[in-house]
C-alpha cells in the first residue's frame, strides 16, 4: 500500500523534528491513501524528550471538527530525536491501536510511515508504508515516482 503526502508537510515535520530537542508530535489528516493535512501539537508527555503524548484538548477538538464535516484524522506523527531512528521504538508499539492508523515518525533527516496493524511485521504491530510526495494538494494519481520515500526494512 501507498499514501501520498503533500511534500511541503513531509519536510515541515522532519525540518520541526530537526530543530526540537523534544519529541514534536501532531495530528495527519486525509483518508486511507492520502495525507492532506497535519497539525502541530503540545507534547504532554512527562519526559518529552523520550516519549510523546499529543495534547488531549488538541486531539478532542481535532474529532469533533471531524464529526461536523471538518478533515478526517487518519493518525499521528511524532519524532525519534534522542535515537535518530525513523522507526517504531517498543515502546510505539506498546501505545499503538491496531485500528489501522498511520504513524509517520520523523528525525533530524528522515521520517518514515507506518500503519498500526495487529500481527505487524515490526513488533508485531507495524507495517512499512510506501510514501509518495507531491507538488501540492495530492490525488491518488498525483504522486510522482520522482518523490518516492520507502519505508521499507
Amino acid at each position: 500500500m501507498q499514501v501520498t503526502i503533500v511534500k511541503g508537510l513531509f519536510e515541515q515535520i522532519v525540518a520541526m523534528a530537526a530543530e526540537s530537542p523534544i519529541e514534536i508530535c501532531g495530528l495527519l489528516f486525509g483518508d486511507t491513501y492520502r495525507i492532506d493535512a497535519v497539525e502541530s501539537c503540545r507534547n504532554v508527555a512527562a519526559d518529552p524528550s523520550r516519549t510523546f503524548e499529543i495534547d488531549p484538548g488538541a486531539l478532542i477538538a481535532a474529532h469533533r471538527a471531524g464529526r461536523v464535516g471538518g478533515p478526517r484524522i487518519v493518525g499521528s506523527y511524532h519524532s525519534h530525536p534522542f535515537s535518530g531512528m525513523a522507526w517504531p521504538s517498543p515502546r510505539d508499539a506498546a501505545a499503538a491501536e491496531p485500528d489501522g492508523s498511520l504513524w509517520l515518525i520523523a528525525t533530524h533527516d528522515d521520517a518514515r510511515l507506518f500503519r498500526a496493524v495487529a500481527g505487524g511485521r515490526i513488533h508485531a504491530r507495524f507495517d512499512p508504508v510506501d510514501v509518495m510526495t507531491c507538488d501540492a494538494a495530492c490525488s491518488n494519481d498525483a504522486a510522482s515516482p520522482e518523490g518516492a520515500h520507502e519505508s521499507g526494512e
